[in-house]
């Protein structure tokens, strides 16, 4: 599924209008993953503007575990005032179908404030892999069902939905080995003991442009400047393949209009200064700033996808 999504634009912030008074205290950036990560990365690039237009002290809190649930938690129990902040990714649209028992729901436990990038991910083989194109994967795994693996940096994460997803649009059976992260799995993958991945560009793109590794398409529906001329799979025969990773801002559920307001407007106005788009551009993140209600639909839609492949292809976290 294709979301429309709005080009952000640097906004005003006339913070008295916005929310009288808001924030009055430092604010907490939980990140739900360890340090180093695509998220903790863009949660740093925003840092300094952020507490420029807000005018507080802020400050990032890795609290990883569980898939990103741990750093949810810490979020959902904060009080509701706007002053705590959740930087999460695909795990929060993951989580409530592989996590059903979680003491808090993602659905209403916390606001929407802007979704903020895009992480394309694109599919990629070893250096000595036999596959020049996904024609000839998709045709070799057919004929040999169950001998290819993949990778991916563990149970329920985007490059795991991605392969999945993938798998049973062309019929192909290949078996998960899931690693304790995105580093380890792309040492394996580099090493040539397993058969492909789905990968970041952030984390693959220098890894193609080296040769180390061969890219065969890209998740999303667009190419990617990095890397012309690879096309994207719902380009080479999967319509409407569209497996992206992302990122997204929320705060606690019940923070007021005005607080909600003004971080979204200092939120837009840090992903549209140059230095923050330079950098993203560099590692492959695309800068978004969406309107809330427009990131609120697009969660949505995200959760109920995710639990419908989740369903059908029994993953589950063991």
């Amino acid at each position: 599924m294709i979301f429309t999504r709005r080009v952000l634009a640097a906004l005003p912030l006339a913070g008295p209008v916005l929310a009288q008074g808001f924030p009055s205290q430092p604010i907490r950036l939980v990140t739900p993953y360890p340090p180093g990560g695509g998220t903790d990365t863009v949660a740093r690039m925003l840092l300094p503007h952020l507490v420029a237009q807000l005018g507080q002290t802020i400050i990032v809190e890795n609290r990883g575990g569980a898939g990103g649930a741990i750093g949810a938690g810490e979020v959902a129990r904060a009080a509701g005032n706007g002053h705590t902040l959740l930087l999460d990714a695909m795990g929060h649209v993951v989580n409530p179908s592989l996590m059903p028992n979680l003491p808090f729901d993602y659905a209403t436990a916390f606001t929407p404030i802007t979704q903020l990038t895009l992480q394309p991910q694109m599919l990629v083989v070893p250096q000595a892999s036999p596959f020049a194109t996904l024609g000839a994967l998709i045709e070799a795994a057919r004929a040999r069902p169950g001998v290819f693996n993949f990778a991916s940096s563990g149970n329920g994460t985007g490059a795991h939905l991605a392969m999945v997803a993938l798998s049973r649009a062309a019929g192909i059976e290949v078996v998960h080995v899931p690693y304790r992260g995105g580093g380890p799995a792309m040492t394996d993958l580099l090493a040539g003991n397993v058969s492909m991945a789905f990968a970041s560009v952030a984390a693959a793109s220098a890894h193609v442009q080296s040769g180390r590794l061969r890219a065969l398409g890209a998740a999303g529906p667009r190419e990617i400047p990095a890397l012309p001329g690879m096309r994207p799979i719902a380009e080479q025969g999967f319509p409407g393949f569209d497996w992206d990773e992302w990122n997204g801002l929320w705060t606690t559920a019940g923070a007021p209009r005005g607080a909600v307001a003004r971080l979204h407007a200092a939120t837009v106005f840090a992903l549209a200064q140059p230095d923050v788009r330079a950098r993203m551009a560099g590692i492959g993140i695309v800068p978004l700033g969406t309107g809330e209600a427009d990131f609120a639909a697009f969660v949505a839609a995200q959760r109920e996808r995710a639990a419908q492949l989740i369903r059908a292809a029994n993953i589950t976290l063991g």
